[in-house]
């Protein structure tokens, strides 16, 4: 793996320094506690009241600590485990390795820009920078037009590029579904906007990370030499994702939060994911 030098600075800073960020965000509890706040399009919203998301609402808030978590425990040791595995020469742990940072840039680019301003704000801004960079040499240290050939020609490409296209309009339909009623009786601002300024989660999957899916299921089903990159990273990527959204549901279910239909849609498509990021490293073969 080329710039193997770098890519391992990178990682392990990211690696030692969103398991500070992470721990904090899970441990801190400094706060008056929860208390109602009137927005400037005048809804009552529950502030969290407690900890490093102290300023956001209490349903936000609680999303944060569980994914949180799932940074703590499944997103740093993967990241350690895949570099040490992507030194060794490994084409599946180089797949690993740049779908493992790509959720730690997005992750941290939605704290930086959606998290209400906390202590934490130059870390996220570390992280974010040194997850992009690290990413992106790590996706140009392979030669994409070389890569269809570590695949076998039973690759369950089909099945793995649909899914992805089926997974990207499925939740685009759940945001539209929040975005466009409000736009069509008028009033504009949808519940789920709560005292922020924008639906940042919505605005950043429908223009950029769903079309990224669409494209990369498309390329995988034409065994296009880029769906060949693009297919199995943005699994890794999703997997991950998606494991951090159903621990999301789960803690809201547990502070009390209406979960249904979602607690049985995220988790299928959460394990759907895993399936498919392990059908697709399972069919590299060593050449």
């Amino acid at each position: 793996m080329k710039q193997t030098k770098t890519i391992s600075i990178l990682v392990f800073c990211i690696a030692a320094i969103a398991a500070a960020a992470a721990a904090i965000g899970i441990f801190s509890n400094q706060g008056p506690g929860p208390y109602g706040y009137e927005s400037i399009r005048g809804q009552t919203i529950t502030i969290y009241g407690k900890g490093l998301y102290q300023h956001m609402s209490a349903e936000v808030a609680i999303q944060g600590i569980a994914q949180d978590y799932g940074t703590l425990f499944i997103g740093v040791p993967l990241l350690l485990i895949s570099l040490f595995w992507a030194r060794k020469g490994s084409i599946k742990g180089h797949f690993l390795l740049a779908g493992t940072l790509g959720y730690f840039l997005v992750t941290y680019l939605f704290y930086l820009v959606m998290g209400m301003y906390n202590p934490l704000f130059l870390v996220y801004a570390f992280l974010m920078g040194t997850s992009f960079f690290a990413f992106t040499l790590t996706m140009l240290s392979l030669d994409v037009n070389k890569l269809p050939v570590y695949f076998r020609k039973s690759t369950p490409v089909k099945f793995a590029g649909g899914f992805l296209i089926f997974n990207a309009f499925s939740i685009a339909i759940l945001w539209l579904s929040i975005v466009v009623p409000p736009l069509i009786d008028g009033s504009i601002y949808p519940k789920a906007l709560e005292h922020y300024t924008t639906l940042i989660v919505q605005g950043m999957d429908l223009g950029l990370l769903l079309p990224l899916a669409v494209v990369s299921g498309v390329l995988l089903i034409r065994k296009n030499p880029s769906g060949y990159l693009l297919g199995p990273v943005y699994f890794i990527f999703l997997a991950l994702l998606m494991t951090a959204l159903t621990a999301k549901i789960i803690a809201m279910g547990m502070a009390g939060y209406n979960i249904i239909p979602v607690i049985f849609i995220i988790p299928t498509f959460n394990l759907l994911a895993v399936i498919c990021s392990a059908l697709l490293l399972k069919n590299i073969k060593m050449v």
